[in-house]
């Protein structure tokens, strides 16, 4: 039989899991102490607290976590009130000497926390958020490059970004209105919100990484802005320089595999009914993208190196997002009118035209009309036509601006990805 260290209505601690939690508590302060102690002596400065320091600031937030069952509250409070005020007084000193930061101190009491979750059982909460203290402090130089990079535009746009996401958009009505009763200003306002979310990610991405990170690396954080930008870039660049036409290669299929992962994203966030049906097609489209881009990228290798900067734009187009959205509406509307009036065969022509520009907007549409709207196998089908689509204007894109070195590749690579698709529609309508 168990027995407890501790054996309360609130709280039930074994001897055993007394051990474990102090082990990890431990550890805790070990990986934060020594991240600020390794950041003190690279930099020559006196740290405010080093290893054994912050071992013993976390032991201190677990010891008082267990006197508040054994002893009383009042005990933990007592401890967190000594630790705040010996971090004041050590930041009035240090702050009288010029050194305003008050990174490690914060990190000081916040380990004392951790240290007490990791007493009352929250090991995950304690671990996640122990983790990513560690990568934020130990980012400070790459977080100040990025931030020293930005322009006064590009911060404006992100500006923008959150007054959308969070000062309008919750405000938009969610209720449908117009005809074939498909617009709602809620839905469309979080369409945008999401699109231009994903691409604000891809930018950040390639603002802290950069090009230069690998032509892999490129075209999949290109993926996430526009797989067509990627591949119109090194199209062109393939036929600047034909002896980088693997690179190229291996840029732009990367950017269409991430094409394939937005939709499965898509249709995950707006109807995951339709992911079952389309899980299967989809992963076969997915994994012969992926091998045509390992496949290029172990024979580029053999190859000179290519750094090639993507065209970043804006993280933030605010008329490019209400673009989207337009693009978004009409295709909704159209594809509810075309099933009204036309049925499936009327999704398909729509959805193969559409897909000429983007996959998203009709992705999206379709995935929720098939809610209310159209038939799940219909959207299912509508949504391959559309990536097929777009993988042949794609394909087009290169052929008529890339060079000849790439257009074998190319042909190649998109021929596999087509018979992919086919035999995943055959599989789908079987």
């Amino acid at each position: 039989m168990e027995t407890y260290i501790i054996n309360s209505e609130a709280l039930q601690v074994t001897h055993l899991e007394f051990l474990i939690r102090l082990l990890i508590a431990t550890g805790i302060g070990f990986i934060i102490g020594f991240e600020r102690e390794h950041h003190a002596l690279t930099k020559g400065e006196e740290a405010f607290a080093g290893i054994r320091t912050f071992i013993f600031l976390s032991l201190l937030g677990f010891v008082g976590a267990a006197m508040h069952f054994l002893i009383s509250p009042w005990v933990l409070v007592c401890m967190l009130f000594a630790v705040i005020l010996l971090t004041g007084i050590s930041y009035w000193i240090t702050a009288n000497k010029g050194d305003i930061g008050a990174t490690s101190e914060l990190s000081g009491i916040l380990t004392v926390l951790l240290g007490g979750l990791t007493f009352v059982g929250y090991l995950e909460i304690s671990l996640v958020v122990a983790v990513l203290m560690v990568v934020l402090l130990s980012s400070k130089l790459k977080m100040q490059a990025v931030v020293g990079a930005v322009s006064k535009e590009e911060m404006y746009d992100f500006i923008r970004f959150v007054v959308v996401a969070l000062m309008i958009f919750p405000f938009l009505p969610n209720t449908t209105y117009g005809p074939l009763d498909v617009f709602n200003p809620r839905e469309i306002g979080w369409v945008v919100i999401l699109t231009s979310g994903l691409g604000l990610i891809g930018f950040v991405l390639m603002r802290i990484f950069g090009a230069h990170k690998g032509i892999l690396f490129t075209g999949l954080i290109g993926g996430l802005i526009s797989s067509t930008a990627v591949t119109w870039v090194f199209s062109k660049k393939s036929k600047e320089q034909p002896a980088l036409s693997m690179y190229c290669a291996t840029a732009i299929f990367a950017a269409s595999s991430v094409m394939i992962v937005r939709v499965f994203i898509w249709v995950l966030i707006f109807n995951q009914q339709l992911l079952r049906g389309l899980s299967v097609s989809l992963s076969l489209v997915f994994l012969a993208a992926i091998g045509i881009t390992i496949w290029c990228y172990l024979k580029s290798r053999k190859h000179q190196k290519i750094e090639t900067e993507l065209p970043h734009g804006r993280p933030l187009n605010l008329t490019a997002a209400l673009v989207f959205g337009l693009l978004y509406v009409v295709i909704l509307f159209v594809v509810a009118y075309a099933n009204s009036v036309f049925g499936e065969k009327g999704i398909f022509i729509v959805s193969a035209l559409a897909g000429v520009s983007d996959v998203d907007a009709i992705t999206i549409s379709v995935s929720k009309l098939s809610q209310n709207g159209i038939l799940a196998g219909t959207a299912q089908n509508a949504i391959l036509i559309a990536t097929i689509s777009n993988t042949l204007i794609k394909l087009g894109i290169v052929v008529w601006a890339g060079g000849p070195g790439i257009r074998k590749q190319v042909c190649i690579g998109y021929g596999v990805i087509f018979v992919a698709a086919l035999v995943g529609f055959l599989i789908m309508n079987v």
